[in-house]
Order: C-alpha cells, then sequence, then structure tokens
C-alpha cells in the first residue's frame, strides 16, 4: 500500500538495532517509529521500549522485532470512531495511532496533531513535586574566560541562562522546590534571580570550601525528608524526569542515574592477539557503545546521612558506598541527543546553535 511522505518517514525495519533506531529517533525528532518486516506491519517502537530494553540489559545490537510490547500497545481498526480513538491518543499520550485492518495490516495513521492541539507529553500526566537540589557553587573553569566575569549557571542559552533552562524545565513537571548549593560568585547569582519577572522558590546553602560534586549536600541532612532530583548546572536534558521517577519507584532504587548512550567508532580496523602475538580476531572500524554519567539523579532522602559533613566528597563516591553496602544504584538511559553538555567551549558552541 501506497503512504504518504509523513507516514513513510515514521517507517523503520525490524531488524534495526536498539542503537540504531535511537539514532533515528534523534534525528527525526520523534519518540516512536512504525515498524515493519519488508511489508508486513509488525507494530510500534517506542522511545520507552528501548529505554527499557537497555534497562534490561539487551545487548545495543538487538534487533527491534525483539523488543517490541505488542501488549501494551493499542491499535485503531477501519471505523472505528474519531471520538473514540481521540480518547485512546490521549489515554496514552500517543504520538500517533495507527488504523489496521482484519489482517492486521496498517491502512492508515491519524497523527496527534489532527486531533488535538497540545503536545502528547503534556496532556493528562500527573505532577509530580520533589524537591530539586542545584550544584551551583563551582567555578567553570572550562569554560574561561567567560566564568572570570559570570559564574557558570548565569551562562546564556538561547534567550534564558541555563540555570532558568534547568529549573523551568523541573517546574514544568511540578517540582517548585529548589535548595541550590552555591560558593563561586553567589551574591551574583543571588542577585540575577531576585531579578527575574518569575519568581523561583529557592533555598540557598553556602558551601564555604570546595566539597566534591556531592559533598554539600551534607548540610541538608533534615532539611529534605522525602526522595529528592539532584542536577548539575552545565547540561540540558529533553528527557520527561517523570519516567526516571516511575523507573526510581518500581525498581525501589536508593539512588538513580539518568545515563546517555553513547557510541564510539575506531575508525581503524581492530586486531586482536593471542599467544605469540598471533592474529586471533580482525574487527573493522568497531563501534562501542557506553552509558555515561549526564549528572542529574534521584536519591532516597536517607542517602544524606551517609554523605560526611565538611568532607570533599564526589557523586562517584556515594555510588560506591551504596554497591558496597548491597543498595540499589539504578541507570535510566536516554539518548545522545537528547542530552545537551556545556562543560566545555566546543560542548557549549554545539549546544547554543541547536537551541
Amino acid at each position: 500500500m501506497e503512504f504518504s511522505d509523513r507516514i513513510r518517514k515514521k517507517i523503520v525495519q525490524a531488524n534495526t538495532t536498539i542503537i540504531q533506531a535511537m539514532r533515528k529517533m534523534d534525528e527525526g525528532l520523534t519518540k516512536l517509529f512504525l515498524v515493519f518486516d519488508e511489508e508486513r506491519f509488525v507494530g510500534i517502537i517506542t522511545n520507552g521500549d528501548l529505554q527499557r530494553a537497555i534497562i534490561a540489559h539487551k545487548p545495543f545490537d538487538t534487533p527491534i522485532r525483539d523488543v517490541i510490547n505488542n501488549k501494551t500497545k493499542r491499535y485503531a481498526r477501519e471505523g472505528d470512531d474519531r471520538n473514540k480513538i481521540k480518547g485512546w491518543m490521549l489515554e496514552k499520550r500517543a504520538e500517533l495511532m495507527p488504523i489496521v485492518d482484519a489482517n492486521g495490516q496498517l491502512v492508515d495513521v491519524i497523527f496527534w496533531d489532527e486531533l488535538l492541539p497540545e503536545k502528547p507529553e503534556d496532556a493528562n500526566r500527573p505532577k509530580i513535586d520533589l524537591p530539586v537540589v542545584i550544584m551551583a557553587g563551582g567555578k567553570g573553569t572550562r569554560l574561561k574566560p567567560i566564568t572570570n566575569v559570570i559564574p557558570k549557571p548565569l551562562v546564556p542559552v538561547g534567550d534564558k541562562t541555563i540555570l532558568e533552562v534547568i529549573m523551568d524545565q523541573f517546574e514544568s513537571i511540578g517540582c517548585h522546590r529548589f535548595y541550590m548549593s552555591v560558593n563561586y560568585k553567589a551574591d551574583m547569582m543571588k542577585y540575577y534571580l531576585s531579578q527575574l519577572d518569575h519568581k523561583y522558590n529557592i533555598k540557598f546553602f553556602m558551601e564555604d570550601k570546595p566539597l566534591g560534586t556531592i559533598g554539600s549536600v551534607s548540610l541538608l541532612k533534615g532539611k529534605i525528608t522525602t526522595p529528592f532530583f539532584v542536577s548539575n548546572c552545565d547540561s540540558i536534558n529533553e528527557q520527561d524526569y517523570r519516567d526516571v521517577w516511575d523507573y526510581h519507584v518500581n525498581n525501589h532504587n536508593d539512588m538513580t542515574i539518568v545515563t546517555m548512550v553513547k557510541s564510539f567508532k575506531i575508525p581503524y580496523g581492530v586486531i586482536e592477539t593471542g599467544e605469540d602475538g598471533l592474529m586471533t580476531a580482525l574487527k573493522e572500524k568497531p563501534e562501542q557503545t557506553y552509558q555515561v554519567n549526564t549528572g542529574v539523579y534521584i536519591l532516597n532522602s536517607e542517602l544524606i546521612d551517609e554523605i560526611p559533613e565538611g568532607e570533599f566528597f564526589h557523586i562517584t563516591h556515594l555510588m560506591e558506598k551504596v554497591q558496597s553496602r548491597g543498595g540499589r544504584v539504578g541507570c535510566f538511559p536516554v539518548s545522545e541527543h537528547s542530552w545537551k553538555d556545556m562543560g566545555e567551549w566546543p560542548e557549549y558552541l554545539r549546544m547554543i546553535k541547536v537551541l
């Protein structure tokens, strides 16, 4: 059957791998694809399906036909009432709804914007109200000379500072209580925020000396009694953090790390050797895929007691401490292009070009 260009752009083949599908979603700015095995419609693959497959430790080269879960999907039939279809799409916050015939073959697709004005991710989803700790005390030395003048959280991205972009994202999902660890140029940050038309609910706490990437959170003992987010101040993540919270709760984690799926391609033929230097394998331009720390976390409040007071202490030290006592440190994966970093000048310049 002939489909429109809009539908064809949403089609991928069932032998596409997890990592390939994540890249295609990034390139197409989409959260789902229609999957075909040659000419036969197989179902829908969503970004959430890919994330759950990675969490379940499926290899990145797993074909997506092996991770589609049609039990959780709903497809409309020819002749179904459009108001009924609209209700299904609202319930699932679905970007599109496939229309299939009696044999399960795709005959048409209804897109969200054909029925509803708002974005699917904004529809009928409950808000969450968790505290957010923002680590804003660093000197931003890798962004000098601009950070000689202003602190890194006030570096502009678009018509806002990166600090505002981060806080606005948390406010959009219902998080309005912020705790901000400050040190370098703290007075400038406080003054800037006080002059904004939009007033954020922020409690500042001072890091009198460098305490590492999580050490200053020890100053919040007794002040936070629920799970809470921790975010750095040099990256933006397009992930809806309610998905991370759902994973954290359902997986009974002590800590959840938001990770970015990053691939590195070696531009050479790689040779493996054994005894006597004899070649055992040859791989032409192999690709390695890893999960990279993005600097956003959910921590259970009890972990604050495990952060030593007044000592230099990194978040990696806390991860190791939790793991060593048998605690659960979960990782929630996001795609490479959904995370934008400005830790160094090349990354910052790339960030401001795409925003």
